[in-house]
Formats: structure tokens, C-alpha cells, sequence
């Protein structure tokens, strides 16, 4: 058979930057075999591909590869699907906001698409999290040797560092300036030998609240030991934990908070992603996590049976 895909940059408005996304809009005909071995010929961080068993005009069934396994959830695919659903007239948009309900294998996904002209401006979706906050963590002579910077880079008196986990542990370290948060290393040896790995965390998510660009708030860069030394991946699935990490601060007041993180920098596929939560101190935290895309590829893929 033969398929139609696109490639959108997610989370950006301008071209090769933000993260790459690979979409399969009519993909219901392929089976776990073939979609694997199709993200993996890819080899983008993630793949999608869509379906609509329900029939309903304004829902789809989202199915999520890396090269390496099949995702339950992941934040950019929904900017990138709802995007490329959108520019290709799979879904028809009006101006001003359309609600589309996309299902992940975590469950249902409510997204609002905001368009004009019959042209996507803005994806936004929704999500409740709850989350496990611990503040065992290493120490800041070891989490510095882990990053490769100095201890006195690591910020412990506004925030500290702790592991949070929806679903998955994040170690959450704040570091002072932004310059620390591009410039970090991981230290694979150093993190063997500590008791880092004990706590479940696979990942590091290193943050600043200072960053070179006025449409951020916050740079944020992960780090571990299943990623390259030279890369940057997406930091999306990591912002459910990060925003309840936020909360988790006495100074964070009760309220809805708006902010955006950026990733990467103007020289390495830079992402702004926009946040709103709704922060009540309940065991359910209301995120609203939202960007921009741009199309950059089209294409067909031919597909044995």
C-alpha cells in the first residue's frame, strides 16, 4: 500500500527549528509490525500515526512510535497531528476555535485548534495530572558531578532540587543561569556510582528561570543516561511534572499561572511551549499546554504488506 505522511516542526513558528514530527493521517490499515518498522526507517523522536474508528467528524486515534518502542502519551504529537489535520483538510477547521478529541493509549485528550482563514494558528490541549513529589534526592556535590558544573551553579535557595513523577520520575534541578542549562554534561560514570538510579529517575530535567528570549519564562534541557551528549530531545512529556513541581513551592499562589519554557537555542531547534495551570492545591492539577507548528515536509512511503 501507499501512504501519504507529512513532517511539521512542533512547538515553533519559524522552519527547522522546534521538534520534528512525522504524521500518518489515514493509518488505520497498518498493523504494530509495520508502524514500528515505519518509525524506525523515519527515525524521527516520534511518529504518528492516526485513524478514526469512531467515524466522528472531529475525533481521531492516535498511535505513538520512536524508533525504539511504541509512547502512550507524548505532548508534541497532539500539536503536530492537530496541525497537520488541519492543513491538510482531513479535519475541517472554522475561524476561531475547533474542539477535537484525540485518544492516546493513556485515554481521551481534549485539544482546541485555533485557526483563521482555514489556516492553524495555535493548538492547545488539555490534561489533569496527579503527581508523587519526593525530596530524597542526591546531594548537590553529586548532581553537580552528574551535570559537569559546579556545585554553586545549582540553585538551592529559591528552589531545590526534587523528583517528581506523573507517571514518570523526573530529577527536577534548577541551576542559576542559562548559560549552565546549554552548557551541562552528563556524566554517565558519576551517575552509575550514585544513588540516583535508586530513586527511578532515568531522567534529568535541568531548568533556568532566566533566558536570553522575552517569550520564555523558564530554559529547560533533559539529560540522562539513554540520551546522547549532544542532544536536546523534546521536554514536553516532562512539563505535567515540571508545572507540578512549580505548585509544589510555597511561594506558588493558588491561582492560574501562565508561562512558557523554552528548549534549545537559536542555533539548535529552539521550541516555546505555553503553559497555563490551574493551581488549587487538590491532588488533580488542570494543565493547558499549547504551541505554534509549520509544515515542512510531504510525502508517500510505499508499504509491503
Amino acid at each position: 500500500m501507499t501512504l501519504s505522511y507529512y513532517i511539521a516542526d512542533v512547538f515553533t513558528n519559524q522552519i527547522f527549528a522546534g521538534a520534528q514530527i512525522a504524521v500518518f493521517p489515514n493509518s488505520g490499515s497498518l498493523s504494530d509490525d509495520q508502524m514500528a518498522a515505519i518509525a524506525r526507517e523515519i527515525n524521527l523522536s516520534e511518529t504518528v500515526f492516526v485513524s478514526n474508528p469512531s467515524g466522528e467528524a472531529l475525533s481521531r486515534t492516535m498511535r505513538i512510535f520512536s524508533p525504539l518502542e511504541e509512547i502512550d502519551f507524548a505532548g508534541h504529537p497532539i500539536i503536530a497531528t492537530a496541525f497537520v489535520l488541519g492543513e491538510s483538510d482531513d479535519i475541517a477547521l472554522t475561524d476561531g476555535v475547533t474542539a477535537l478529541t484525540f485518544t492516546q493509549n493513556i485515554g481521551e485528550i481534549d485539544v482546541n485548534v485555533s485557526a483563521s482563514a482555514g489556516k492553524v494558528n495555535f493548538v492547545q490541549f488539555s490534561r489533569k495530572v496527579s503527581s508523587i513529589i519526593d525530596r530524597f534526592t542526591p546531594t548537590i556535590a553529586e548532581i553537580a558531578e552528574q551535570l559537569s558544573i559546579s556545585p554553586d551553579e545549582i540553585d538551592h535557595k529559591k528552589y531545590s532540587t526534587r523528583l517528581v513523577s506523573c507517571g514518570l520520575p523526573y530529577l527536577i534541578v534548577p541551576v542559576w543561569n542559562y548559560e549552565t542549562v546549554r552548557n551541562a554534561k552528563f556524566n554517565f560514570a558519576s551517575w552509575s556510582m550514585s544513588a540516583a538510579p535508586q530513586t527511578a529517575a532515568q531522567e534529568i530535567l535541568l531548568f533556568s528561570p532566566k533566558t536570553p528570549f522575552k517569550d520564555a519564562n523558564f530554559n529547560a534541557r533533559l539529560l540522562g543516561p539513554n540520551i546522547s551528549v549532544n542532544d536536546d530531545p523534546p521536554v514536553g512529556s516532562a512539563m505535567p511534572a515540571f508545572a507540578s513541581y512549580l505548585c509544589s513551592f510555597d511561594f506558588t499562589q493558588q491561582g492560574t499561572h501562565t508561562f512558557a519554557v523554552d528548549r534549545g537555542d537559536d542555533k539548535n531547534r529552539r521550541s516555546v511551549l505555553n503553559i497555563e495551570m490551574d493551581h488549587k492545591a487538590q491532588s488533580e492539577l488542570a494543565l493547558r499546554i499549547g504551541g505554534e507548528a509549520v509544515m515542512v515536509a510531504e510525502g508517500k512511503m510505499h508499504i509491503p504488506a
